[in-house]
């Protein structure tokens, strides 16, 4: 072979090589998983937890940064402008791909500058009220809300959060005049609510759970498709006479766009890992956290059927920026 043939040879070898090897080294130091939340809440509990398991997967360090403010704008666009080398990681959620972008102008666009490794969680809402409605069902609920068009009023972690879009899903769907009664997060929302100054709100089922076990919230109704185990008592909205209302908080672990196939698939099958570890299944369902399992490619469709279905019901709530 001549000279030249044989260095290009030699060249192109050691570079498929060195990808290969780059490829399986993944990953070779320490992993950031940013929450766009504040501590302390659902997806800091949930994003501590799936840290910890994926340490084990992948051995490697995986640190929680918590990146909170701008309606989860703030870290999201962290790790949309990060090396895309699997190093530096989202833990999603709808407000963060879909509602914000909708709703404010962000330096990130929710999607197309991200590749979706897994949906690793979802929480279900519950409808509660405060105690002081005397009401202790859906239809007593609407009732209520008939006989005093535009006195009652609901809570949310803010406008266009998942409480927000729930609690107004449940409000057309039941024909009924609510007013919104926003707040900087969940907790203040619940605070309130628990206090009396809130008559209603759809809340995550774990933020809203030990409040329900000490009578101070009264769950009426649970928005997702089948009943919680945690509360088997408590109707699906649909069983309490309002189809269509399902509303829930879902994560998903998402990569900066460019993000190599190898990576990706590598991450997702730590995930599907962690998600078959029983004293982690148990720690969520504890939570109310429902564990899903997807292939990147059905994560990427499942936040794309959703951007639409947000989409819509955004702009009917006129929350979509001019």
């Amino acid at each position: 072979m001549h000279a030249l043939g044989k260095f290009i040879a030699v060249a192109a070898l050691t570079a498929t090589c060195g990808t290969a090897v780059g490829a399986d080294a993944y990953p070779s130091k320490p992993i950031t998983l940013v929450n766009p939340y504040a501590a302390g809440g659902p997806a800091d509990t949930l994003g501590r937890a799936l840290a910890r398991e994926l340490e084990t997967q992948l051995g490697q360090p995986v640190v929680v940064e918590n990146k909170g403010g701008g309606g989860a704008s703030i870290g999201s666009q962290i790790v949309a402008r990060a090396q895309p080398d699997g190093y530096t990681l989202l833990l999603g959620t709808a407000a963060a791909h879909i509602v914000t972008p909708l709703m404010q102008r962000t330096q990130y666009d929710g999607v197309k500058d991200f590749r979706f490794i897994g949906i690793v969680g979802n929480q279900p809402n519950m409808l509660v009220v405060h105690p002081k409605l005397q009401v202790k069902s859906v239809q007593e609920l609407i009732a209520l809300a008939r006989e005093k068009p535009g006195q009652l009023n609901y809570g949310s972690a803010g406008p266009g959060s998942s409480p927000h879009l729930g609690a107004e899903l449940f409000r057309k769907r039941a024909g009924i005049d609510l007013v919104h009664i926003p707040y900087k997060g969940a907790a203040p929302a619940i605070n309130d609510l628990v206090g009396g100054q809130v008559d209603a709100a759809v809340l995550n089922l774990a933020a809203s759970l030990p409040f329900i076990k000490d009578n101070r919230l009264i769950p009426l109704a649970y928005a997702a498709r089948e009943r919680s185990p945690l509360l088997p008592d408590v109707p699906t909205m649909a069983q309490a006479g309002i189809e269509s209302a399902e509303s829930a908080s879902w994560y998903s672990l998402a990569a900066p766009a460019g993000t190599p196939d190898a990576v990706i698939q590598r991450l997702n099958d730590a995930v599907n890992a962690v998600n078959q570890n029983a004293k982690y299944r148990d720690q969520m369902a504890s939570q109310g956290v429902e564990l899903w399992s997807m292939t990147p490619d059905e994560a990427t469709e499942f936040v794309l059927e959703d951007q639409r279905v947000l989409t819509d019901l955004v702009q009917g709530a006129g929350l979509v920026k001019q």
